[in-house]
């Protein structure tokens, strides 16, 4: 894992603010945590719009949603607010529209433009966007191999659907509070700089990660097994295994560490009012077990745990 400390995710919205106001915030908002952008809403409604923002130690991420509206980075802004890094947009839902220098590309759900930030361009959701970004410093873009000039943005997608499907998997990933600290930069990094250059990635490392992510999204479920991670990740159950025991783990090991830890994060926050519910609420399907489990990973009785949270002024 990227070693350096990883700030929370911060969530920024327009919904609610005046709506007299709401490009401008919008507008001053990007400047300072992504990338400087004019911005202007269509059809004369307001702008709703949302984005979640996290700082790695080598790359920022961010997921935008947005009603249609239409942003420019012109030559203006770049002096203005230089970004220094080159931009991956990612499309989830909705299709956009890139206007650069010399023409323009139609963006569907699961391709992704990368592009220099730095030089000009236009960008348009006419029936509204959700979309992932990545924004990479042109020194780490550097070390990753990425094509020295950009003058011509990059569309990828295509030729990579499972690549860009494990790239949001583990950009969303990165974007939960709760699971933002376990986030693989490297490996998120490794997986982009194969798509953009072609080289292979470390299959490996990647697959772990994105089963990691699965079963973070499935500890409620009391019959997750091997078999189905295997089946979520899209590789053989024997393939699953050998990965996590390069991990110094086991599959069933992993899934009850982190149905543990959960669990004990939601008794000492006061996210439950008994242990049965903590048990529940992790895919275990016996309190009696959970307990057991519970006390034997960290010398302390779930009871205790929930106690001592009630106590807390």
């Amino acid at each position: 894992m990227t070693s350096g400390t990883t700030d929370a995710p911060v969530r920024f919205s327009t919904v609610g603010l005046p709506e007299a106001q709401r490009i401008a915030l919008w507008e001053e908002h990007n400047a300072t945590a992504l990338i400087g952008l004019r911005c202007r809403a269509l059809q004369d409604t307001a702008l709703n719009a949302t984005e979640i923002n996290l700082q790695l130690p080598r790359a920022h991420v961010a997921r935008v949603l947005g009603s249609p509206h239409v942003v420019e980075r012109p030559q203006a802004e770049i002096r203005r607010v230089p970004s220094g890094a080159v931009a991956c947009y990612l499309t989830l839902a909705g299709d956009a529209f890139f206007y650069h220098d010399d023409g323009v590309h139609l963006l569907h759900p699961g391709q992704m433009l990368v592009c220099d930030a730095d030089q000009p361009f236009m960008r348009g959701f006419s029936h509204g966007l959700e979309e992932l970004a990545i924004k990479i410093p042109h020194e780490v873009w550097r070390e990753l191999g990425g094509p020295v000039s950009l003058a011509q943005p990059l569309v990828i997608g295509e030729d990579a659907v499972v690549q860009t499907r494990t790239l949001a998997t583990l950009t969303a990933q990165a974007l939960r509070p709760e699971s933002s600290a376990d986030v693989d930069e490297d490996v998120l990094l490794d997986l982009l700089a194969s798509m953009v250059t072609g080289r292979t990635a470390s299959l490996a490392a990647v697959h772990l990660t994105v089963a990691k992510a699965y079963i973070d999204e499935h500890l409620t479920d009391v019959g997750l097994s091997a078999a189905r991670i295997a089946r979520g990740v899209g590789i053989s159950e024997r393939h699953l295994s050998r990965v996590f025991s390069s991990g110094g783990t086991t599959v069933p090991q992993y899934l009850l560490h982190r149905r543990l830890d959960r669990a004990r994060t939601l008794l000492q926050q006061g996210g439950v009012t008994t242990v049965t519910e903590a048990a529940a609420r992790c895919g275990f399907g016996s309190a009696t077990h959970f307990s057991h489990r519970f006390k034997q990973r960290f010398g302390l009785r779930a009871t205790d745990v929930l106690r001592q949270a009630r106590a807390q002024p």
